[in-house]
């Protein structure tokens, strides 16, 4: 395994860095991080970790807001990051509804082949891409996404992650309460 591809890690959004809503996150103000998802992304950081982000944001195809305005979140979420020493190195998002039948929305593996595209080129034309990956979700969806292409999959018991039934979950997928216990494990395996 290359030295990236040791330290790559995909994460959701929505319910594992920040607050998710029934109604949608639809605005910077309504961008709130979820207690220590941000200091646990900077602990990362620190560690040498290459962090990118994988969401549905379908929010956008519905009309609740814009790409600007997701854009802004974004950059909330990385102006939050930077006194704490953290940052997320790229941002994948779906802006399509399901009705679309889209391959890059979740749990669909569109967002993951074009990060397995970016950052693991020479693992590209294996058939599990993202072998040994972890990708750390908030739903099944989140997961199923990564396990297509061989990622480790890492529930977190924020967000939606507590409606997730056991029995649904991808063979191997460890818990963790939420994005600060997945880093203390990531980097108690380190």
């Amino acid at each position: 395994m290359s030295q990236l591809a040791s330290k790559l890690i995909i994460l959701d959004r929505d319910g594992v860095i920040n607050e998710d809503r029934d109604d949608y996150v639809k605005s910077r103000d309504e961008w709130i991080p979820i207690p220590q998802s941000l200091e646990a992304i900077a602990l990362l950081s620190q560690a040498g970790y290459v962090l990118t982000v994988a969401t549905n944001q379908s929010g956008i195809g519905r009309g609740f807001y814009s790409i600007s305005e997701l854009h802004a979140m974004h950059q909330k979420m990385m102006d939050l990051l930077k006194p704490l020493g953290g940052k997320i190195d790229s941002i994948f998002f779906c802006p399509h509804v399901d009705e679309d039948q889209c391959e890059c929305r979740k749990p669909k593996p569109g967002l993951m082949r074009e990060i397995a595209s970016r950052y693991l080129k020479d693992r590209g034309t294996q058939e599990l891409p993202l072998k040994d990956i972890p990708i750390v979700g908030d739903s099944l969806r989140d997961l199923l996404a990564g396990t297509t292409l061989g990622a480790t999959p890492h529930l977190v018991l924020t967000g939606k992650g507590q409606k997730v039934k056991k029995e649904d979950l991808p063979l191997g997928t460890i818990t963790h309460a939420d994005l600060m216990a997945f880093a203390q494990h990531v980097l108690s395996q380190s």
